[in-house]
């Protein structure tokens, strides 16, 4: 009995509730995105696959050169002309059966020198090499890259 009474005390008390009256203070304020800055970036990157010491190395699929199929591992140098300015690793895969050669990548570019040393760009694209112009998606990229984007 004695239990009882405890347990309906401790109930009442948990579930009896004191009215609060307070005010909401918050100022409103409109967004206001930041001010982006394009960027252009055009620079080389140096794929080596026949000499003593490649860039690019076949580590699966057929024996042909870019075959389809083809996956290639790579530790390539940028270039913008002639002053290289970082790296570029990752891999690629041939993916087209016909006559255009179409690459996909999945590429980290990092800068080592320049303008934006320090920084990183992360691609993972569609990149049909038979094309005089393209653009890769880029899906990622470095703070001090992203910095050089915003006034």
């Amino acid at each position: 009995m004695e239990r009882a009474i405890i347990f309906t005390c401790i109930l009442l008390l948990t579930t009896y509730t004191t009215p609060a009256q307070s005010k909401y203070y918050g100022r409103s304020s409109t967004y206001k995105p930041a001010k982006l800055k394009k960027t252009h970036l055009h620079f080389f990157l140096h794929d080596v696959l026949s000499v003593a010491k490649p860039t690019a190395v076949r580590i699966a699929g057929p024996r042909d050169l870019l075959a389809f199929g083809s996956v290639y591992a790579i530790d390539d140098v940028l270039t913008e002309g002639p002053e290289v300015v970082g790296n570029a690793r990752g891999m690629y895969m041939s993916s087209s059966q016909g006559k255009n050669l179409t690459l996909v990548m999945r590429v980290d570019l990092g800068f080592t020198a320049g303008k934006f040393t320090g920084s990183s760009l992360s691609v993972l694209s569609r990149n049909p090499v038979t094309e005089s112009r393209r653009e890769l998606a880029v899906v990622g990229g470095g703070l001090e890259w992203l910095k050089g984007l915003f006034l």
